[in-house]
């Protein structure tokens, strides 16, 4: 539980992977080429539906069986908008509803300060419906570099003999910029180095 400096009140985390954890109710910028394996290891942290919301107009889609190993893929709920401003809009109603407990959107470049905000306000509202406060993470390219985000996270795959991932928090309201090593192991990252 943290301390949240504009309402007095305590919010919950979820445990990412030993010594880093997630805001809850918070919006979330996960960046790198290994971003969608990020977003589906936080995803399975927390239980019911999740929304993947996705541009309509990118060619290819997320594999099923590539997420299988991390979440069970029949809990996504994809959404395709057809333009830009579509995706956000998307992502806030979804969290206004205050119905899935993880609502994911892949933008194709990192968004300024206000619609963070107003994602930030809807998940609140959702979680004012007396459901609990969801996970919303936006997925960019490159380095990311959303405003006004909990947290920014880089994750892009290491040269080692298994899988593995380097992984950076590069951004984060309460915590220090860090990197670790990162391989898979029971539906979590675990951190080798």
């Amino acid at each position: 539980m943290i301390l949240d400096q504009q309402n007095s009140i305590t919010l919950p985390k979820i445990r990412l992977f030993e010594g880093a954890g997630l805001m809850l109710g918070r919006v979330h910028e996960f960046c790198g080429p290994s971003r969608v394996l990020l977003a589906a290891v936080a995803a399975a942290q927390l239980s019911g539906p999740v929304a993947w919301i996705r541009p309509g107009w990118v060619a290819g889609q997320i594999s099923p069986y590539g997420l299988s190993a991390y979440m069970d893929p029949g809990r996504i709920i994809y959404m395709t908008p057809r333009n830009n401003d579509d995706l956000l809009w998307c992502m806030a109603e979804t969290l206004r509803s205050g119905v899935l407990a993880t609502v994911v959107v892949e933008l194709p470049e990192p968004t300024s300060l206000t619609p963070v905000r107003r994602l930030n306000l809807a998940a609140q509202t959702g979680a004012g419906s007396g459901k609990s406060r969801p996970l919303p993470l936006i997925l960019t390219p490159g380095d990311g570099g959303a405003q006004g985000v909990e947290s920014r996270w880089h994750i892009s795959p290491a040269r080692a003999p298994q899988p593995a991932w380097n992984l950076a928090r590069t951004r984060s309201r309460s915590a220090p910029e860090t990197t670790w090593q990162a391989d898979h192991n029971d539906e979590m990252l675990c951190i080798i180095t």
